[in-house]
């Protein structure tokens, strides 16, 4: 018998290169049973081998089925990400036009109540925005939708980045004011507030704590976004700190913790809803009893101003809405939508709405001025809710309701009296007078997507850009390439035609304006 049909080569071969011991398997005479014995052995030895040298990562995709892979292996990363940032910062900036050479930077740590270190030099003073396009989660108003033209047709290869860097883990999107981009980020036992300049991708600085939210289902990392307010940044932790830092230089002007200091317990799947900058208060939903499920806070001081409701929270965001003439906040809790005042968090209204599990991710839109679209996944669906006077306080009622758009964790947009969203996994447009289905198409598994002038911008599951026109007439993918690579749950954010999309472990920005 050759040597390369004996068992103990056989089973060499298989264990230090599968694919080798799979041809000698098959070329050995024996039993057919025995050929489809070894072959279930060699695939599970190719799974161990990729797994252990190749970083092989199967990731829960938006159904909870792990279906997802990718080579990212999380020690590696880790270490790519500091590699990549030390070089970063030992590399020279370039001169700006009409500005010297900066000096190098350099790393970045703050803890609870230390201003972090700057990373460049003082910067000249900039007038803060005012209201700035993309300072807020999901754009000016939370609305997803980006006022200025785009180009209406990209290259055949996809758009070239203007940058592309490795990022810390975790689900936040980014607001975007004064030339920065601000996210969260998991960085091995800690999480990080990171300002990045919009155009280069350089870090400028960055303020950490202690803090690792793990869950295996969703995934390890901050989930909210942090949000841009005349000169200060609000970011808020998984796991409930909150701090309110200088945009420029990372200074830490107050902190708290919005659960412990509420006595509220953790969701599942962790704080996901970004903080709402209203009348001078910043608007958190720790859900806490007590009456302290909905707290605002002196946004100058973080001293609590009110608090209000007894609600078990969940994971949609504040908005601040006017609807039947009243201007409100709006939010969705674990069982309801309600409509509070701003002054004092008085309740207004409020509309039953209880999903599976308690779940409710998606963003409301306002459809007409006494009109709102809610909708969320595991089967519940969508419907419009009206909004009318009564006495002294206001009564909600059902317009229509049904099961054409459910939004899981992404968001609708509305475009000339129809939405656009995300079914589940397919990309979807209903009427939002009647809740008609006009078409749905285009499988982009739970990604998210933005409008931008008349199209929308879609990032699939996977990390590819779409390009899609907000046609009611059909579905019609204008463009789509691979942006990042690995499952992306994250929110896009665009501001002067610059397009950011990043997911646990990559980053990039494309030049989308015309």
């Amino acid at each position: 018998m050759p040597w390369y049909q004996r068992r103990l080569a056989v089973f060499a071969a298989s264990v230090a290169l599968p694919p080798l011991g799979l041809i000698l398997i098959w070329v050995r005479s024996s039993k057919i049973l025995w050929k489809v014995l070894g072959t279930l052995a060699i695939a599970v030895l190719t799974f161990g081998h990729l797994r252990l040298f190749w970083g092989l990562r199967v990731e829960n995709d938006g159904r909870g089925i792990p279906v997802i892979f990718s080579f990212k292996d999380p020690k590696r990363h880790e270490k790519e990400l500091e590699v990549s940032r030390a070089a970063m910062h030992s590399a020279p900036e370039a001169a700006q036009p009409g500005a010297g050479a900066l000096p190098p930077p350099e790393p970045v740590r703050a803890e609870a109540g230390v201003a972090a270190k700057r990373v460049a030099a003082e910067p000249a003073a900039i007038p803060p925005p005012t209201d700035p396009e993309w300072g807020d989660y999901r754009g000016r108003g939370r609305t997803g939708i980006y006022a200025k033209p785009i180009a209406a047709s990209w290259p055949a290869g996809g758009l070239k980045p203007l940058w592309k860097q490795p990022v810390g883990g975790g689900y936040a999107s980014f607001a975007i004011a004064e030339g920065l981009a601000f996210t969260i980020e998991q960085r091995r036992d800690e999480e990080v507030v990171a300002a990045y300049d919009i155009k280069t991708g350089r870090e400028r600085w960055t303020v950490s704590w202690p803090g690792h939210f793990s869950e295996s289902m969703g995934g390890d990392g901050p989930r909210t976004t942090p949000v841009y307010n005349e000169g200060r940044v609000y970011a808020l932790g998984a796991e409930g700190e909150f701090r309110c830092l200088e945009a420029q230089t990372g200074k830490v002007f107050w902190r708290t913790n919005i659960l412990k200091e509420n006595g509220a317990s953790n969701l599942m799947w962790a704080q996901a809803a970004s903080p709402l900058i209203v009348d001078g208060k910043v608007i958190t939903l720790p859900g806490g009893p007590a009456g302290k499920s909905v707290v605002a806070y002196d946004k100058r001081t973080g001293k609590v101003v009110w608090t209000s409701q007894n609600n078990e929270q969940s994971y949609t965001a504040p908005m601040l809405v006017t609807l039947a003439g009243r201007r409100q906040i709006l939010t969705v809790s674990a069982t309801r939508a309600m409509g509070l005042d701003p002054q004092n968090g008085e309740l207004l209204w409020d509309y039953p709405w209880v999903t599976e599990y308690h779940i409710n991710a998606a963003q409301p839109i306002v459809t007409e001025p006494d009109r709102f679209f809610i909708s969320a996944g595991y089967g519940h669906g969508a419907a419009v809710v009206e909004i009318k006077p009564e006495g002294s306080k206001f009564k909600a009622s059902t317009v229509w309701q049904n099961t054409k758009m459910k939004n899981k964790f992404s968001s609708s947009v509305l475009y000339n009296n129809h939405i656009y969203g995300l079914d589940e996994s397919i990309l979807a447009c209903i009427n939002a007078a009647t809740g008609e289905q006009v078409w749905k198409g285009g499988r982009y598994g739970f990604g998210q997507l933005i409008l931008a002038g008349s199209h929308l911008i879609v990032v699939t599951e996977q990390g590819e850009l779409v390009l899609v026109k907000a046609d009611p007439g059909s579905h019609r993918e204008v463009a789509r390439f691979e942006a990042i690579s690995g499952k992306t749950w994250n929110n896009l954010a665009i501001s002067d035609g610059i397009l950011l999309v990043r997911n646990s472990t990559e980053m990039a920005a494309f030049r989308v304006g015309p």
